[in-house]
């Protein structure tokens, strides 16, 4: 029972010693996300609620400019026994999340398709 009351006691100086950290950093932290309202700011914001937001015309790729959809893509349809991920991860430099996001999005869209477990090929 004595250990038992200690380390509560030890833990109860502990949590309060947090809580005082925590309201410091509160503190700091109100203090610096005060804005400081500046001419500039006041006009930025007055232009841009007077412009009613335009419908944008879908985005179009520009010339010249290779996507890393567009890589993934060109080494899969060049490979005809078909594509993994730890090979596209190698040739094209990606992380494995983002060359899986592709992958998963050209599946969907139909690009490509699976031919085997982890295997991918053009659709």
């Amino acid at each position: 029972m004595a250990i038992l009351k200690k380390d509560l006691t030890a833990l109860r100086k502990d949590f309060k010693a947090l809580e005082k950290k925590m309201e410091k950093l509160l503190k700091a932290f109100e203090t610096s996300a005060k804005p400081k309202k500046t001419a500039a700011a006041k006009s930025v914001k007055k232009t841009a609620a007077k412009k009613a937001p335009a419908k944008k015309a879908p985005a179009t790729k520009k010339t010249g400019q290779v996507t890393a959809t567009d890589q993934v893509l060109k080494i899969i349809n060049r490979s005809k026994k078909g594509v993994d991920v730890p090979t596209l991860k190698k040739k094209t430099g990606f992380d494995d999340k983002k060359v899986r996001n592709i992958v998963f999005r050209a599946a969907k869209e139909g690009r490509i398709k699976k031919s085997g477990r982890g295997i991918y090929v053009a659709a």
